[in-house]
């Protein structure tokens, strides 16, 4: 069982590596996509100051609190780009028939999946989103150990865990929708936005869908709560590796099951 995990992880570095060269064979693309992730992440940061120059905190929590929040979505978004770009693809892979050459390969079709593409502006925001984390773990009232650090550095890589095993299930509604365009799945990341938020001031039925549902808050207001010692939900917070997990399994398990009524593109 160990020999197979690290041979999985192994062949999954090749081809990671192998996009990732491919990637960067067109310099122009790779800068401006990075490019342009910074400025989009850029401009959500710019919202929140706007919205603090005119109130002092949101139900509770304080602007560089919830810019803690924010970068955590960032560098969850960023990881989950860059490493498993591939989920975004599988409608395009689905219908059009590509998958059959990764069924006859002697490697876990999910893994070639997740594999099959890089998105380098992940990178961009990585940058930004690590920039964002550095800057707001100066300014908010925490007294900083080598527990606490350790701690947040395992709830970052758990919710980047959170965000690929999200990615995965939604994207696998291509086995049943016959459309090349994941529009269910960007429809579901386009809801996991009110993540970049405290899940608390929304109204019941979005925090539990957020908590619950589709943990997305898992992402960010959790491990941020965990990390801050904030509020009654912080605890819940360590809860996020576990989540991590769960996410990861529940994508694995609905690819397989879609992946079980898979019958080609024909002609």
């Amino acid at each position: 069982m160990v020999a197979e995990v690290r041979r999985a992880l192994w062949l999954y570095r090749r081809l990671f590596g192998a996009q990732v060269r491919a990637t960067l064979q067109y310099e122009a693309d790779f800068w401006i996509m990075s490019l342009s992730a910074v400025l989009v992440q850029a401009v959500g940061v710019v919202f929140l100051w706007a919205i603090f120059r005119s109130i002092p905190e949101i139900n509770g929590w304080q602007f560089w609190e919830v810019v803690l929040i924010y970068a955590l979505v960032v560098v969850a978004e960023g990881l989950s780009v860059l490493v498993a770009q591939g989920a975004w693809t599988l409608a395009v892979t689905v219908n059009f028939g590509q998958l059959d050459a990764m069924l006859l390969r002697p490697y876990p079709p999910v893994l070639q999946v997740l594999s099959s593409a890089v998105g380098m502006n992940g990178l961009g925001n990585l940058v930004l989103g690590t920039g964002l984390l550095i800057a707001a773990v100066r300014h908010v009232d925490v007294s900083w150990n080598v527990g606490r650090v350790a701690l947040g550095l395992l709830l970052v890589v758990a919710a980047a865990g959170v965000k690929i095993g999200l990615n995965l299930l939604t994207n696998c509604a291509a086995f049943w929708l016959r459309s090349p365009y994941s529009m269910f799945a960007f429809s579901m990341h386009s809801f996991g936005e009110l993540a970049r938020f405290p899940v608390t001031i929304y109204g019941l039925g979005v925090r539990i869908t957020l908590t619950v549902v589709l943990p997305y808050a898992f992402m960010s207001f959790f491990p941020a709560a965990a990390v801050l010692a904030h509020g009654p939900a912080r605890w819940l917070g360590l809860l996020t590796p576990v989540v991590a997990i769960y996410c990861l399994w529940i994508g694995t398990t609905v690819f397989r099951y879609g992946l079980s009524r898979y019958e080609s593109s024909g002609h």
